[in-house]
């Protein structure tokens, strides 16, 4: 078991090389670490500014855009939307769905599915979402690389999945100082 990251581009404003996912990869590894989170899945999706407002709209009930949204799976807060579904619908053609999997429950043949002690499933732990127009113009407007800027977005938006906020000033300075700790082990400085 160990931190994986699944990531999805839908924008065209910056390339994502593998060097780069190599990157996101290394600073999901120091976050955890120092987090002591050694295992779980996180979702990245990279955006245009249309969809990051959408889904700040529809989410947050905010008519911007923003630079990162983190969706958590592993918690439900007050300001958390709750996924209500029917576990019947992740049942297809005999076959187990995710659903099914989360829970460890047996399959059509009566025995338990535990992937998870076989290292193919990772709890995912939630989504992050990166409008890339809205970094690059961060990483403009602060004189650094656009690689710091979305690195920068996407541990700020680890650390909100895994309970992190920055609600008041004391919580804001041990997020950030948190961040900036992360970036420079893996080398993106200012």
């Amino acid at each position: 078991m160990s931190l994986h990251l699944e990531w999805n581009n839908e924008q065209n404003a910056f390339e994502i090389s593998d060097e780069f996912v190599a990157k996101l990869n290394e600073l999901l590894q120091l976050a955890g670490d120092m987090e002591q989170i050694r295992d779980g899945e996180v979702a990245l999706t990279f955006v245009d500014d249309k969809e990051i407002h959408r889904l700040n709209k529809e989410y947050r009930g905010i008519d911007r855009p923003t630079d990162v949204l983190s969706f958590a799976m592993q918690e439900i807060g007050e300001d958390e939307l709750e996924i209500i579904f029917d576990e019947d619908d992740f049942v297809h053609d005999g076959q187990l769905g995710d659903v099914d999997r989360l829970h460890g429950d047996a399959g059509a043949d009566g025995i338990e599915d535990d992937e998870e002690e076989e290292g193919g499933y990772e709890e995912p732990l939630g989504d992050i979402i990166i409008s890339v127009p809205r970094a690059i113009a961060q990483s403009e407007e602060y004189g650094h690389s656009i690689e710091r800027e979305l690195g920068f977005l996407f541990v700020h938006g680890f650390l909100h999945l895994i309970g992190y906020d920055h609600q008041d000033e004391d919580s804001e300075k041990a997020m950030f100082a948190k961040q900036e700790q992360i970036l420079q082990q893996a080398g993106l400085l200012r």
